[in-house]
C-alpha cells in the first residue's frame, strides 16, 4: 500500500521529463537609479516561474561611480554564473546602462540576450530639467547627474550593442513634470525616443517608468524576447 502511494506521488509530482522553456538558463537582473533589487522581485518571480534561474544584483546606484557599478555587476556575474551555459541580462533604467557598460568590456562565453526596461539610452530630458533647478540633481548621485542628452553625458559614451538586445519603453507618465520637460510619448522620466538605440527592436507599453518592471505584460514580453529574440505578438513593436 505504501509503495503504491509512493509510485502515485511520483506520477503526480515527480515525473516531469520535459523541462520548462528557459530551464538551465540564468537571467541577471539590474535595478534602476535609487532603487534596490527588491524593486525587481516581481519580475524575478515571474522569470523563475518561466523556468529561469535568476540572480538579482544589488549595486550602489547613487553613491558609486559608473566604473564601480560596472565592477559590482562583473563580480556578481563571476560569482553566480561563471559556469552557466546561457546567461541573459535584464536591466531597468540605469541598470540597463550598467549592463551595457559591463558588456562593452566583458563578454560571457554563454551570453544570451539583453532586455532593457525604460532605459535612458539617449539620456533623459527630465534629468536636464532637474539640472536647471538649484540642487535638482543632487539626489541623483554622481552617475544620475550625468544622464543628460549631451555628447559628453554617460549614455552617449557607451559603445553600441553588438549582441542581441531588445528595449521596452513606457508611455504612462505619473510624474507631473514629465509631460512638461519631455516632448512626445514618455514614461515620466524617459521618452520613447530617448530609450531607443538604432537598429534595436523596441516594444512600447502603457506603463510608467517606476513600475514598468512589475507589469505582467512586461514580464511576458521579456520572456518572449529571451526565448525568441523578438517582441512579435507581445504588443506594439515600433522598430
Amino acid at each position: 500500500m505504501r509503495l503504491s502511494l509512493f509510485v502515485l506521488s511520483l506520477a503526480l509530482f515527480g515525473c516531469e521529463t520535459t523541462p520548462l522553456p528557459g530551464e538551465g538558463e540564468t537571467v541577471v537582473l539590474a535595478h534602476g537609479l535609487g532603487r534596490t533589487r527588491a524593486s525587481m522581485a516581481v519580475l524575478k518571480q515571474r522569470l523563475e516561474w518561466a523556468g529561469y534561474r535568476v540572480e538579482s544584483v544589488a549595486y550602489d546606484s547613487r553613491g558609486a561611480s559608473f566604473p564601480e557599478q560596472v565592477t559590482t555587476l562583473a563580480a556578481a556575474v563571476e560569482r553566480c554564473c561563471a559556469e552557466v551555459p546561457v546567461i541573459h541580462f535584464v536591466g531597468h533604467s540605469l541598470g540597463g546602462l550598467v549592463i551595457r557598460g559591463y558588456l562593452g568590456d566583458n563578454r560571457p562565453a554563454g551570453l544570451g540576450r539583453v532586455v532593457m526596461l525604460a532605459p535612458p539610452n539617449q539620456g533623459s530630458l527630465f534629468v536636464e530639467w532637474l539640472g536647471e533647478v538649484p540642487g535638482g540633481t543632487e539626489a541623483l548621485g554622481p552617475v544620475g547627474a550625468t544622464l543628460g542628452t549631451g555628447s559628453t553625458d554617460l549614455p552617449a559614451t557607451l559603445p553600441p550593442p553588438d549582441y542581441e538586445m531588445g528595449i521596452i519603453a513606457g508611455t504612462r507618465s505619473v510624474h507631473p513634470i514629465g509631460p512638461i520637460a519631455i516632448p512626445g510619448p514618455d514614461d515620466g522620466i524617459v521618452s520613447v525616443e530617448q530609450a531607443r538605440v538604432e537598429g534595436v527592436p523596441m516594444l512600447v507599453l502603457p506603463r510608467s517608468h517606476y513600475l514598468i518592471m512589475n507589469s505582467r505584460h512586461t514580464a511576458e514580453a521579456v520572456i518572449r524576447f529571451l526565448r525568441t529574440g523578438s517582441f512579435e505578438g507581445a504588443g506594439q513593436a515600433v522598430g
